[in-house]
């Protein structure tokens, strides 16, 4: 069964797209954190970061030279912004798909939990 970022990813269900090439899409979350909360999926599944294996590291480093790119397109790579990847029950996560939440448009603080 496909996930629900599976899903967007492949265009089953819509999303407010601000980004996508042929290894990720970012769009909007559908339940915001900051002002600009974005979140920035893999085309392939990958459950969490923690089953990723060595085959990955090139699309891994891919996403995060895309978080460089989405900031600088949507504007707040000079102010500055949170990058957050949740990793099992315990760290968060909700959805077992690989992201990478992009948070911006606020002072964010620390600790963030």
């Amino acid at each position: 069964m496909k996930t629900l970022f599976q899903q967007i990813a492949d265009r089953e269900i819509p999303a407010e797209i601000v980004y996508e090439d042929d290894r990720c899409l970012c769009f909007h979350d559908i339940s915001p954190q900051a002002p600009t909360h974005l979140l920035l999926v893999p085309k392939k599944h990958i459950p969490r970061i923690a089953a990723s294996t060595a085959d990955d590291q090139d699309l891994l480093g891919h996403l995060m030279r895309c978080v460089k790119t989405i900031a600088e397109q949507e504007g707040f790579a000079e102010s500055g912004f949170r990058t957050v990847i949740n990793n099992g029950p315990d760290g968060g996560e909700t959805v077992p798909h690989l992201h990478i939440h992009i948070l911006a448009g606020r002072q964010l603080q620390w600790p963030p939990g």
